[in-house]
């Protein structure tokens, strides 16, 4: 009897207890990781007052989005990220479910049925549009598209054309850069970095000689960073070249340069290599050329049979406000390729509205709305599929507060899930065959690419020690997470 009476005391108190606050994140990039951090990291939670149980969601087989797959593989100080991002899925207390597509292998009903809350944090990772005449030639790149390739994404193709000798990249953000880098880097300076064995061998045998960069206004309004210029100079045997006709500098340039300490370093900058070059125009050629053009904005691609030939730009002058207008003079550069990387776009979801001008889910703080503009419960957004890809990594964070501030404001009026059992989500996968990876599943695979660098042999005359090199397969991937 005393056995049978603990036994029943121990199940109503089981039954009484209060179940975790479910939450779904579909997304393991800096954005759904900062979110799931911050909310467990909460006051609510800290002091007891709810315990929350979170399910991170990813369609590739390995965490980390923009930083695995979005940032050019010589940046190891940006890629360091990659380091806290570990530790905080490494804590145990945030389940990772890897080759998870939502839409495809679980719909949101379902979803909505097992999480009393979900947040979508997917980014943004298709290239923006440049409409223009030729855009369609072939020979037209995305650099989004070029930057998955040279990432190792396991759903592009693991060919990629480098024939060109003269390639145009148009956009003047961090990303044209990395493009532009990549493009005109030798193959061999490559190697210290994660790159994938194909990308490699891509690159090794590139025809390029000239890489243009060309952005719309002047050097003082560029969108890229002072980290990411000076890279530009790192490269071995690639000259930087510089046009004096386009420094040209207005009322507002003078002010930005004043007032913006990053302005300032990187208008320097570049005045100073515009002056360097000057005097020594006599030294040794390099082999390769990286070319920064500024005032230009494309106007035609060209092409000969089908193939991109040209570029046609027209010139642009300063209006006193930092923008620019067009002088009515047009420019042709012979080119055999067009990287265009003028942003960054995100893609629809299933069953969510979605403002696809801006690339977004249309929401209020992190809260989405339908297409009536009214708030759908439970229901949140955070990172750039929140507010479009503008902003560094770092300022992810804040947005996620912000998203996870309104979830948790809004948390005694949610929905309250049907199913919220922890292994519903497991069972449901299971049956349907879906070969989900977990994140000791990621530790094999990120042991298994640290061997297969340790284990290089370069070639001779090759110094070189190899951190990791990326798999890049889905199924090879899969298979040794799994």
């Amino acid at each position: 009897m005393l056995h049978h009476r603990f036994g029943r005391t121990s199940l109503l108190a089981t039954l009484s207890a209060p179940r975790p606050f479910r939450v779904a994140i579909i997304g393991s990039g800096p954005a759904g990781i900062y979110a799931a951090d911050i909310l467990t990291k909460s006051q609510e939670v800290a002091e007891g007052e709810v315990q929350v149980s979170i399910d991170l969601f990813e369609s590739l087989p390995a965490p980390y989005g923009l930083i695995r797959y979005g940032v050019a593989p010589d940046h190891p100080r940006i890629k360091g990220i990659m380091n806290a991002l570990h530790k905080v899925l490494d804590r145990g207390d945030i389940r990772f479910f890897g080759n998870v597509s939502y839409g495809r292998d679980v719909t949101l009903a379902e979803l909505r049925s097992f999480y009393d809350a979900i947040i979508f944090a997917t980014g943004a990772t298709k290239d923006a549009a440049l409409n223009i005449p030729g855009i369609e030639l072939e020979g037209s790149f995305g650099g989004a598209d070029f930057v998955s390739w040279y990432d190792g994404h396991p759903d592009v193709p693991r060919d990629w054309p480098l024939s060109a000798k003269d390639i145009a990249v148009i956009g003047n953000g961090n990303v044209a850069l990395d493009v532009a880098r990549v493009l005109s880097k030798h193959a061999d300076e490559l190697l210290s970095t994660e790159i994938p064995e194909n990308v490699y061998t891509a690159l090794k045998d590139s025809a390029v000689t000239d890489v243009h960069v060309f952005g719309r206004r002047g050097p003082a309004q560029v969108k890229f960073t002072p980290l990411e210029l000076r890279e530009l100079s790192h490269s071995r045997d690639v000259d930087i070249v510089l046009y004096e006709e386009d420094f040209d500098f207005d009322e507002a340039s003078d002010l930005a340069i004043k007032s913006n300490n990053q302005v300032k370093i990187m208008v320097n900058t570049l005045t100073n290599w515009l002056v360097e070059q000057d005097d020594e125009a006599d030294h040794e050629p390099a082999s390769r050329r990286l070319h920064l053009h500024f005032l230009h904005t494309p106007v035609e691609i060209t092409g000969t049979d089908g193939h991109v030939s040209g570029i046609r730009f027209e010139r642009n002058e300063l209006d006193g406000t930092g923008n620019v207008r067009g002088t009515g003079e047009f420019i042709d550069y012979p080119v055999q390729a067009v990287y265009r990387a003028v942003g960054y776009l995100g893609s629809e979801l299933p069953e969510l509205a979605f403002d696809s001008r801006r690339g977004v889910i249309p929401n209020d703080g992190g809260r989405v709305l339908d297409g009536d503009g009214q708030q759908v419960p439970g229901l949140y957004a955070t990172g750039w599929i929140k507010r479009g890809p503008v902003g560094l990594i770092g300022h992810t964070k804040g947005d996620a507060l912000e998203t996870i501030g309104c979830l948790l404001e809004d948390r005694s009026s949610l929905p309250i899930a049907e199913r919220p059992g922890e292994n519903e989500i497991v069972d449901l996968l299971t049956s349907r065959g879906v070969e989900f990876t977990s994140w000791e599943g990621w530790n094999k695979l990120d042991a298994h690419e640290k061997h297969l660098g340790e284990s290089y042999v370069p070639a001779p005359g090759v110094d070189v020690v190899r951190e990791r090199i990326k798999v890049v397969g889905r199924d090879e991937m899969v298979n040794i997470s799994r």
